[in-house]
Parts: C-alpha cells; sequence; structure tokens
C-alpha cells in the first residue's frame, strides 16, 4: 500500500519548517509507526509528513533492496521538491540514496545512520550499533568509516531478526534486541546503543530503560539535525558533488575518435 501524503492547507508561509519523513520500502504499518514517533518528537510549528514509496520492496535488507528503492525514494524527493518541503529524513538506516537524494534537493537531506552516530558521539565515547540481519553488517561498518566514526564504534551487532519481524513477531524482536544489547555492554563495554533499523524507533524509550544506558533512534536524531539546519538557513551545497544533475537533453556525446 502506497502512503500519500497529504498537504495540510492551513499552513502558511509563516508558520515552521516542513519536513519530509520517507521510508524506503513500501511497508505502510512500518511508515505509520515512524509517523507516529516523529509526530511526538517534532518541534513545535515544524509540519511533518511522512510517507513511503508503493513500488519499492517490503523491507531493505541488503544492497540489492537498497537499489531497487531508489527509483522510489527518489521519486519522493522531487514530490517533497516540487511541494516545497524544506528538509527530508531517509528513514533506512543503510542511509539509501543519499548522496542522490542531495543532488536533486534543494534543502538537507539527512540518512538516519548518519544522524544517530553524529549524535551517540556527542553524549558517549564510544557506542554499539544492534541492528537486523547479519548481511547489513557490513553495509553499516562502511558507513561508519565513510562517515569517520571509527574511532567511536565498539561493534555493529546483529539481533537475528528480519526487519518485518518487527512489525509482525514483536515479541521475539523485542527479545533478541534486549539480548543483543545486554551482551554489547558487557562484552564491547559500551556506553550507548544505537538502534540501526527505522522499525525499532517505537523501541527506544523503553530500551534505553531495560538496558541502562542511552539508546539512539536515528529516526529522530534526523529529524532534529534537519530541524536545526533549516533553522540556521542552511540549504544542500550546489557546487561540485551535490551539484543539480545535468539534464539529459543538454549532455553531448561525441563519436569516438579512430587512432587513425
Amino acid at each position: 500500500m502506497n502512503k500519500q501524503a497529504k498537504i495540510n492547507p492551513l499552513k502558511s508561509e509563516t508558520d515552521g519548517p516542513k519536513i519530509l519523513v520517507i521510508n524506503p520500502n513500501s511497508t505502510s504499518t512500518m511508515t505509520d509507526k515512524i509517523a507516529k514517533f516523529v509526530e511526538s518528537h517534532k518541534a513545535s510549528g515544524t509540519f511533518v509528513e511522512t510517507v513511503n514509496p508503493s513500488n519499492s520492496p517490503p523491507s531493505i535488507e541488503g544492497h540489492y533492496d537498497g537499489a531497487m528503492s531508489l527509483p522510489g525514494l527518489l521519486e519522493k524527493i522531487e514530490w517533497g521538491e516540487k511541494n516545497d518541503f524544506d528538509g527530508f529524513v531517509v528513514a533506512c538506516f543503510d542511509d539509501t540514496g543519499i548522496d542522490a537524494c542531495r543532488e536533486i534537493a534543494t534543502g538537507p537531506v539527512v540518512g538516519i545512520c548518519e544522524a544517530s552516530l553524529h549524535m551517540a558521539s556527542m553524549i558517549a565515547h564510544n557506542f554499539s550499533i544492534v541492528t537486523t540481519l547479519p548481511r547489513s553488517i557490513p553495509i553499516i561498518e562502511d558507513l561508519v568509516s565513510k562517515y569517520g566514526m571509527d574511532r567511536y564504534c565498539r561493534k555493529v551487532r546483529s539481533a537475528n531478526i528480519e526487519v518485518l519481524a518487527l512489525e509482525n513477531d514483536e515479541t521475539r524482536a523485542q527479545n533478541n534486541l534486549l539480548i543483543e544489547i545486554k551482551s554489547a555492554i558487557e562484552e564491547d563495554r559500551c556506553e550507548a546503543i544505537i538502534l540501526g533499523c527505522a522499525g525499532m524507533t517505537d523501541l527506544t524509550h523503553w530500551l534505553s530503560k531495560e538496558a541502562g544506558i542511552p539508546v539512539v533512534d536515528g529516526v529522530v536524531s534526523a529529524l532534529k539535525i534537519v530541524e536545526a539546519l533549516i533553522g540556521a538557513g542552511l540549504k544542500t551545497s550546489k557546487v561540485g558533488g551535490y551539484s543539480t544533475p545535468i539534464p539529459l537533453s543538454l549532455i553531448h556525446i561525441s563519436e569516438p575518435t579512430r587512432p587513425y
């Protein structure tokens, strides 16, 4: 099911920022969960719409799923641009398509992995990340390195649960997460935990209470960073790497020259 965004007709230009939160997978129940959590944490005056594409995989668990989700994700970014959203959150811990999104977006685009890494690094000397399946570990390790957070990250762990188990098998998911978090605290001696999936967002406060250390959720982290960037008047640079894509009509492909 495609969760269509709806513009608030009462919103005026004098109101706060408009932020589009995009769940890149097509599972609308996860989108609803993210929307509920975001609404309870957004700043007063911030207008947030949470959407998902209809033409994406139901979950993103690996490189293939991430690649298949890109067309729908980029369509939502383009939709947000046309409807004057000021900033965007990509709610997948793989930070799916972030660089491509930044090329077509005017306002800031923040992924939940990058956001949570920065948040955790400001409240603890180190942290461990608990994600879903083992196949996600190498992807997240690469992101940790890309964002320069190796010195903070003790370990990336798997709770050995499928993404959709967070929707369909909540008891098992909660138990597996808590067990893995407690193992991280004991074995990694970490000072904070980052939840490595947007579908875990509603468990953040419960897990923090049970574990006794800060548990960082990427969705709210990204939302707060986007709010701050918009408030500071910052937009995506259009010089260099995030320049607007060149229209195909302007690309000149010359005939290959013969060496003789």
